[in-house]
């Protein structure tokens, strides 16, 4: 008998694909379409596609409304990041709670052990690594996946070039039907820009004061919130010769603290919300701001739920809100919120 697996599917190249990669492997695969937000053209477009899919390859596939938890989770939680001046990073925290947390739970509900998505990272029963593919490596996202899980994930794409899986998908012939399909964005629910999803729930454009460094008031915003740290535009500097970024957001007085490149740079910082895959206190690794920054060396300290992290160069435009993942070469250690 089969093994059964459970394939979150959205209809796509990469999804698809892992389905004939699992069948390949001798694997029964089940898929699951997540609904995790309120675009019902969206969701009804993307499932007309999975159940075309589920179809071709002759596979049962369930529709899974999450909509109200990932609301909780990650909408919110994105929302109210903004709202705070930090700058939140929704995929970290969907991928911890939703797709390898939520995923999980209904996999139980089915009796099913393994889980699979159209991940490209690799694995092994106890830790994640980079994949081959590092221009499209998505480990970094899965850095406060709960340890536990793991051993039951696959992700057959972790050894694949993104390139020889379109030419591979080219022979699967129910996907030359969605042949125009986009690449999914990078967060779901935001169709152009983050600030869009921000003024259905509140007013952000309130005029506020920028101030330099020193704590002296040099222009005018519209509104913090239009505002994460490094941007360059949007705001005036009386005077200023140089180009000015932003460098820190006071929320509760509406302002901006801008300054020029220099003031971007942070050779230390605090982390929070520490996730490990193995014990560790105190150890030197390859570590990554944000997700499409190049890694550098630093050494972390943890002391209990918190942390301090010191680079060995800087880094400039680092922000409150992110995550920090650490890594031994491709193995990914874990991570930890930028506070």
């Amino acid at each position: 008998m089969k093994e059964r697996v459970l394939l979150g599917m959205s209809g796509g190249v990469d999804s698809t694909v892992t389905a004939v990669l699992l069948q390949e492997d001798g694997y029964e695969v089940v898929g699951v379409y997540m609904k995790l937000h309120d675009n019902d053209s969206y969701h009804k477009e993307n499932f007309g596609r999975v159940q075309r899919v589920a179809e071709y390859l002759d596979i049962e596939v369930h529709y899974h409304d999450l909509s109200a938890k990932f609301k909780d989770e990650v909408y919110d939680y994105f929302v109210e990041g903004y709202k705070a001046g930090i700058t939140p990073n929704p995929c970290v925290m969907c991928n911890r709670t939703i797709k390898f947390g939520a995923m999980i739970e209904f996999a139980d509900t089915l009796g099913i052990d393994k889980v699979s998505t159209g991940h490209y990272l690799r694995k092994d029963e106890n830790f994640i690594y980079k994949a081959i593919d590092e221009s499209k490596d998505q480990s970094y996202f899965l850095a406060e996946v709960k340890k536990e899980v793991i051993s039951r994930l696959l992700f057959p794409l972790g050894d694949w070039i993104k390139d020889d899986v379109k030419a591979y998908a080219a022979n699967i012939d129910v996907l030359k039907e969605f042949a125009t399909q986009k690449e999914s964005s990078e967060i779901c629910f935001v169709e152009n820009d983050y600030t869009e999803i921000l003024e259905k729930h509140m007013n952000i454009d309130h005029e506020g004061e920028v101030l330099d460094t020193d704590g002296k008031i040099v222009g005018k915003h519209k509104g913090y919130m239009h505002y994460t740290i490094g941007k360059r535009r949007g705001f005036t500097v009386d005077g200023a010769h140089d180009p000015h970024y932003v460098v820190s957001l006071d929320p509760d007085a509406n302002r901006i603290v801008v300054g020029t490149h220099e003031k971007l740079s942070e050779s230390e910082f605090s982390i929070k919300q520490i996730n490990l895959f193995e014990d560790l206190t105190d150890f030197v690794c390859e570590l990554k701001v944000r997700y499409r920054t190049r890694a550098i060396s630093a050494r972390v300290i943890i002391d209990g739920d918190t942390g301090k992290v010191v680079l060995e160069s800087p880094v400039f435009g680092l922000a409150k809100g992110q995550f920090a993942v650490f890594y031994d070469g491709d193995r990914l250690l874990g991570g930890g919120m930028i506070v």
